[in-house]
């Protein structure tokens, strides 16, 4: 059962994969209409930019939050008396690690809808 699941898991980002590598070409197609080559590629290198910023922003801080979670888990565990202390300074570490998301969420943007060069 678990092998059939990862299987599944296994094709469903692969598919996921395969679309995320194939939309900027589809998506900067629209532009060759408008434009030249150059705007072509400097829309495809934007949009691939804009996805490797949020994606490697996301991961940072997925890592963050679940090394916060996972150290005030351990805290508590040994010295439950210290659960507020602890709980206020995880969560002001979560928060922290949760702006580098949304500094990569607005470098994203500003690839794809303020980018200079396009």
């Amino acid at each position: 059962m678990s092998k059939r699941i990862l299987r599944g898991c296994t094709a469903l980002f692969t598919m996921l994969a395969v679309l995320l590598v194939v939309a900027p070409v589809v998506f900067a197609a629209e532009a060759t209409a408008a434009g030249t080559s150059d705007s072509v590629l400097l829309s495809i290198a934007a949009m691939i930019g804009a996805g490797l910023a949020i994606g490697l922003g996301a991961i940072g801080a997925g890592a963050g939050i679940g090394s916060a979670t996972n150290g005030a888990c351990q805290a508590v565990g040994r010295n439950p008396g210290v659960q507020g202390k602890v709980m206020t300074v995880m969560l002001i570490g979560m928060a922290m690690a949760e702006s580098v998301c949304i500094y990569a969420l607005v470098i994203a943007f500003i690839l794809l809808y303020a980018n200079p060069f396009m």
